[in-house]
């Protein structure tokens, strides 16, 4: 299992320079990822830090861990932006980016923004936009035609530092099967920590949705990581995160959250190091 931290980037955490200083006590405190949070608009009255200068920012703040938004709303953005941001982020951390996907947590800020918040359209968005960005990373001329976007002989270059390409993670909340399906046509998963209904998912609901997972990929012996996001404190975090592991869960993700606490208070945690399980 890896371990790595999902941070917020709101209220007291909407600072680049906190969170590239967060970034470096990570590496040097043994964790394998830093991943901070994407979402469109912060809470009314809150601020709010742009996920991808933060990411760069980072990038240069760190040699060793792996980085990335968890989970980008594509169906907000421009794919071909997006696909030009992260080559862009992937050659400034030498192929250390993971892009993570979702549809988007809050419909009401797709409609604040004038987007459309059905979530059928939110997730047609999300798979052409998922093809296009695989399409772009492939660095050769590409045409598209789908429902929502259409692409004629569009190339970009540099290809990303990564290959055979950027690892993709899509979210999931258990037990819907469809974002699973999507998942297993990637490179991995970010599952909730609360199934769809707001229970907490247990180890026996992880590995049940990792099961399922695996039995749509047309792949099984490629790598599929599994991420799973969730609190412990130092001295009974392997006893938290074992449970887990044993279910599939190649990722622990150490929450780094706005309502856990403040970036001072948290701090001692990132330094005390990860959950390892012996």
């Amino acid at each position: 299992m890896k371990y790595g931290l999902d941070v917020s980037i709101t209220g007291a955490y909407a600072q680049a320079e906190l969170l590239t200083d967060l970034a470096a006590l990570a590496e040097e405190s043994g964790w394998d990822g830093f991943f901070v949070q994407d979402c469109l608009l912060a809470p009314r009255g809150e601020t709010l830090i742009d996920p991808w200068v933060a990411l760069g920012a980072i990038a240069r703040s760190t040699s060793r861990v792996r980085i990335g938004a968890l989970m980008t709303p594509l169906a907000a953005y421009l794919p071909w932006q997006v696909a030009r941001q992260c080559v862009a982020l992937d050659h400034l951390s030498a192929g250390r980016l993971i892009f993570g996907a979702g549809l988007g947590f809050l419909p009401e800020d797709f409609e604040a923004v004038g987007e459309d918040a059905t979530p059928s359209v939110r997730a047609e968005k999300l798979d052409e936009g998922l093809a296009i960005l695989r399409l772009f990373w492939q660095g050769e001329p590409f045409s598209f035609e789908g429902k929502r976007y259409q692409i004629r002989q569009a190339q970009l270059l540099p290809k990303p530092v990564q290959r055979p390409s950027i690892p993709i993670w899509t979210a999931c909340y258990w037990p819907h099967r469809k974002p699973l399906r999507r998942a297993a046509a990637f490179d991995g998963l970010y599952i909730g920590s609360l199934k769809a209904d707001g229970a907490s998912l247990t180890p026996a609901d992880l590995r049940e949705a990792v099961a399922y997972a695996q039995s749509q990929r047309l792949d099984d012996t490629a790598p599929f990581d599994v991420a799973f996001a969730g609190e412990t404190e130092a001295a009974s975090g392997a006893d938290v995160a074992r449970p887990y592991a044993e279910a599939g869960a190649t990722w622990w993700l150490e929450g780094i959250w706005i309502e856990r606490g403040s970036p001072e208070q948290l701090r001692a945690r990132i330094q005390q190091g990860p959950p390892r399980i012996g």
